[in-house]
């Protein structure tokens, strides 16, 4: 392995090994930004001469993988799975290869796939297979291997049966099926309506039955040397346009929901779709209403902050979960001629990494990206100010994203901005997020307790 290992990544590589040789599977979990990558690789080199290994990753997270290994682990052979002969990569294989693969692929290849006896599998953002039900997660649970590894900063983003589907890949049976586990710890530590002794019990049992196998590290614990790290919600007042075009949408959002025919009472996905409307009036009145001639006051605060963010020498990172909301800032930043890079669903792989490498070289002041194509597994020290243009729902999928500025390798202190009009949707999500924290956390240190949302909370955040 070329690369000196920090003392806690370190013990992370041994701790992987000597669950190896005792052939239980490992949930490393260590905070966004810790290099759970070249943990891995070390377990990877180690394990080479045993036969091939697999990677399972996100699309935006695969070239990464290839270019890692080419740096850390030169002895390894990465082979990105979709190019050429499949059937030939696969039948080839030998020790040391290792074959990268995106998510989607799994899903379409796992019949391949799960003919060979991989040494070693890793799923790489595993928060990918969290459902259960879904026929991602069914094809990673067909994979043979000798040791299981998952990698995520997240290891349970809303509800406990996360984790279970987690352990069932990497310790089949440990927690039980998932009607006993929901018995035993789910249903006591997520409803409201039971005692907070035995919800603590119930937390306390699971903890002591995952730690073995769970290994997690906070950047706070682990890096002194990192520079801090400052939040700023920035207030955005609407205008007087705004605020009556928003609350036109509010109430009609209201009555088409209350009037809606349902026995069981107003659906989730009616509600989110209501919210999301909501959401996307708060950001640009036109993303509603194409043909709107109401401008957006949060643009204009946008425009006004990314302006004194490069006056003062500044690379800055711009993240929104609507793709056709970064087109507005697009068009503003072409308007002022401020050099950028740009991300979404839609670019290509290969694009993607010229855009990383080209932002991360200088080329670019300001990099978009949408919240789900590259809120994780990228490297972009180059930035040491962020911007999230809309809040999300899991405040732990924002950390994850600002983390692509705040991690190792950054030298600057980094500041984080949000954009929040007053008195909309919006501020109600942040007053969500101060109320339901990431259950892993909350699992770990055993403060808190899990809490989702239900359709009447979802209304309730309709309702002035």
């Amino acid at each position: 392995l070329r690369a000196e290992l920090r003392p806690y990544q370190l013990e992370g590589y041994q701790w992987l090994s000597r669950l190896a040789v005792l052939g239980a599977g490992a949930c490393l979990a260590d905070d966004m930004g810790l290099g759970k990558t070249v943990q891995a690789l070390a377990l990877l080199v180690e394990r080479a001469a045993r036969g091939p290994s697999l990677v399972v990753a996100p699309t935006s997270v695969a070239a990464n993988w290839i270019n890692e290994t080419a740096r850390f682990a030169p002895t390894l052979k990465p082979l990105r799975f979709g190019d050429g002969d499949r059937s030939a990569m696969l039948d080839d294989l030998a020790p040391g290869d290792l074959v990268i693969l995106s998510y989607g692929l799994l899903h379409s290849e796992i019949e391949k796939l799960a003919t060979v006896e991989w040494n070693t599998v890793i799923l790489d953002e595993a928060q990918s297979i969290k459902n259960r039900t879904t026929q991602r997660s069914k094809a990673a649970m067909k994979l043979q291997a000798d040791f299981r590894i998952i990698t995520t900063g997240t290891p349970v983003e809303n509800r406990l049966a996360e984790l279970h589907n987690l352990f069932h890949f990497i310790n089949p049976g440990l927690l039980g099926s998932w009607r006993k586990f929901q018995e035993i710890f789910a249903d006591p530590i997520e409803n409201d309506t039971v005692s907070k002794a035995s919800a603590d019990s119930a937390r306390a049992r699971l903890r002591r039955l995952i730690q073995p196998f769970l290994l997690r590290r906070l950047k706070s614990e682990v890096l002194r040397d990192l520079p801090p790290r400052t939040d700023i919600e920035l207030s955005v007042e609407a205008s007087d346009e705004e605020v009556a075009f928003y609350e036109a949408l509010r109430q009609k959002a209201v009555e088409d929901i209350e009037s809606a025919d349902s026995t069981d009472g107003p659906g989730a996905i009616r509600i989110l779709a209501q919210l999301t409307r909501l959401r996307r009036a708060c950001c640009h009145p036109q993303l509603i209403d194409p043909d709107s001639k109401i401008a957006s006051s949060k643009l204009k605060v946008f425009a006004e902050t990314v302006e004194e963010i490069l006056a003062g020498g500044h690379k800055v990172l711009v993240f929104s979960q609507f793709v056709d909301h970064l087109s507005f800032v697009r068009e503003h930043l072409e308007t002022e001629s401020i050099s950028y890079q740009y991300l979404d669903g839609s670019t290509p792989t290969k694009k993607r990494q010229q855009a990383v490498d080209a932002f991360q070289s200088g080329d670019g002041d300001v990099f978009l990206i949408s919240l789900k194509a590259g809120g994780f597994g990228l490297n972009l020290t180059a930035a040491d100010y962020v911007i999230h243009l809309d809040p999300w729902w899991n405040p732990a999928a924002e950390d994850q994203a600002s983390d692509r500025a705040h991690r190792i390798g950054q030298q600057r202190p980094v500041t984080v901005y949000r954009l929040i009009v007053r008195d909309t949707i919006e501020e109600k999500i942040v007053a969500l997020h101060h109320r339901k924290r990431d259950l892993a956390d909350s699992l770990l240190k055993g403060t808190g307790k899990a809490a989702k949302l239900t359709p009447d909370d979802m209304l309730e955040l309709l309702r002035s």
